[in-house]
């Protein structure tokens, strides 16, 4: 039986959303499974959330896109570019969506918004973003966007005393 897709629609993030895209974060932060920073080490206040947006959406190189249903902000994606010159061809993102609203296609449609606003731009070349080696759906996603694994971080996020994760590093050019 197929799901029935929610009617969402997708655009550039704008000043306004600041306070919905940190509430994403905070709640997605503290799920504790897929992000590196823990919930003790993100305090960010809506006014440093909105001076973040207003810088991507001053850099011609970064941006920010969101996924809104009635209104409601439930993701969203944001591009960062590098700053050195000889790197200034590439840029990383990173996604965070509503637990209660992921599997609804929502993930495939912001990073086909960003891979297009990525096309479009002509000083970015290569995508690339760094994922859990244990967050199997969306490396699975990744793959089936065109991404493929450019190299891996060996334990590189310590979880617990004994358990470690791998960072895997995906790119696409475009």
């Amino acid at each position: 039986m197929k799901k029935n897709r929610l009617a969402y629609r997708v655009r550039t993030g704008e000043l306004e959303d600041a306070e919905a895209v940190l509430d994403i974060q905070n709640a997605v932060i503290s799920e504790g499974e897929y992000f590196i920073a823990v919930s003790e080490e993100f305090n960010k206040t809506p006014e440093q959330q909105r001076d973040w947006i207003r810088r991507l959406l001053e850099n011609e190189r970064e941006t920010i896109i969101v996924a809104e249903l009635n209104g409601a902000v439930m993701g969203w994606i944001v591009f960062q570019a590098e700053n050195r010159k000889r790197m200034s061809h590439k840029g990383s993102f990173g996604m965070m969506i509503r637990k209660n609203y992921r599997g609804e296609g929502i993930g495939k449609e912001l990073i086909k918004a960003l891979l297009e606003w990525a096309e479009a731009n002509p000083f970015i070349e290569k995508v690339s973003l760094g994922v859990f080696s244990t967050n199997q759906r969306a490396i699975s996603l990744y793959k089936k966007m065109g991404f493929v694994e450019e190299g891996r971080k060996v334990k590189e996020f310590k979880i617990s005393e004994r358990e470690y994760v791998d960072d895997i590093i995906m790119y696409k050019m475009v």
